[in-house]
Order: structure tokens, then sequence, then C-alpha cells
């Protein structure tokens, strides 16, 4: 074997041990302030569809009269005392705009728009104090 063969190869398997541990030092960490899902993070509590931004996770549930913004922080409820919250909702060539209001575990709007699989919806929820994020989210 020809040493620059040689050198390839080893470079190559230290590279893929790297990636290794790479990947398990991935687990359980901030992104700053990338937007990034985790999939263990990422689960419905109710029956709504989730987003995640910052470590923080979104479910829009849509009811019959009434939408719901739940905010969790790794697993726990966020303290919507202050937070405001405009949701545009985008179904076809329909375009509505909500403000969301804190209600006692969910930022909510009473509205009798209905959000059918595919609407597309696109939040900006501000906690009080901080500047606005972006959610986005799409109804299956």
């Amino acid at each position: 074997m020809k040493t620059s063969s040689l050198i390839a190869a080893a470079t190559l398997a230290l590279g893929l041990c790297g990636l290794t541990q790479a990947a398990e030092e991935h687990k359980g960490h901030g992104h700053g302030d990338k937007a990034v899902a985790h999939p263990h993070e990422a689960k419905a509590q109710h029956g709504g569809v989730v987003s995640v931004v910052k470590d923080t996770n979104y479910e829009l549930v849509t009811r019959a009269g009434e939408i719901l913004l739940y905010v969790t922080d790794h697993g726990k409820a966020v303290d919507l005392a202050g937070a405001t919250a405009k949701l545009t909702l985008l179904s076809g060539s329909k375009k509505e705009e909500l403000t969301l209001t804190p209600g006692k575990d969910a930022l909510q709007a009473k509205s009798d728009f209905a959000v059918a699989a595919g609407t597309k919806a696109v939040a900006q929820v501000a906690m009080k104090g901080q500047p606005a994020q972006a959610v986005r989210f799409s109804v299956k």
C-alpha cells in the first residue's frame, strides 16, 4: 500500500471516529440562535402540531371556534403573563390574521376560520420583555 493511500485511510478512520463522538456530544445541548427540532422534544401534548424554536416547544391546536398556542420549555409550561402573539393562517388563497391573548394555559383566539389539512400558519410570539420569535406550522 502506498504511503499516500495509508495516510488517506487513517484520516478517514479518524474522521469517522470524530463524527461518532460529535453525534454523542450533540445530545442534550442548546443551539443558540438556530431553530432546530429534536424529535424527542417535539411531542404534541394537546393534539396539535408542534414547532420548536430555540428549545421552546410551540403547539398549535385548532378547535371549532378557537385556536390555542401552548408554549413549553423542556416540558414545563411557560408563564404567559404579558405575552403577545399574532397568527397568520394561509389556506389556499385565503388569509386570516389573528391576535392571540394569554389564557389560562395557552395563547388563544376565538375564530370561525376553518383550519384544514395543509393550512400554513406563522406566529410572531413575544414573551414579556423578550423579542418576538417567528414560529411556523403546517397543519396535518
